[in-house]
């Protein structure tokens, strides 16, 4: 192991229907996904959509859902995030996948700082 290696979990990020029975209004699809692999790249398989407005209130969640979390840490159990709209039944899981090894080095210019905390 290099002095610069960390890890991070691949995510799969699917739309799924919500327990309350509310319709899905906001255009989501059941069952349609995208994927974080490879360090911070979001794939979308050919033909998916996904609503702007979901998509931006997940995304700040993805980092933290890519690391290992305490075990009591909310992140760690709660997967199931509702669409912003109140109004609509959409729901997504975000699922962790294959933990990949990646370089400091390989992801970044700036050298690393062992001060810095």
């Amino acid at each position: 192991m290099h002095d610069d290696e960390y890890e991070l979990y691949d995510l799969k990020v699917e739309v799924v229907a919500s327990d309350d029975g509310k319709p899905m209004v906001c255009r989501h699809e059941l069952g349609t996904y995208f994927t974080v692999t490879d360090d911070d790249l979001i794939e979308f398989p050919p033909g998916v959509r996904f609503p702007l407005y979901s998509l931006a209130a997940i995304l700040p969640l993805l980092p933290a859902k890519q690391r290992e979390t305490h075990r009591n840490d909310w992140m760690s159990a709660d997967a199931v995030i509702a669409c912003p709209d109140p109004h609509c039944g959409g729901r997504v899981r975000i699922s962790r996948g294959t933990k990949r090894t990646y370089r400091h080095s390989d992801q970044t210019v700036v050298p690393l700082d062992r001060d810095v905390r």
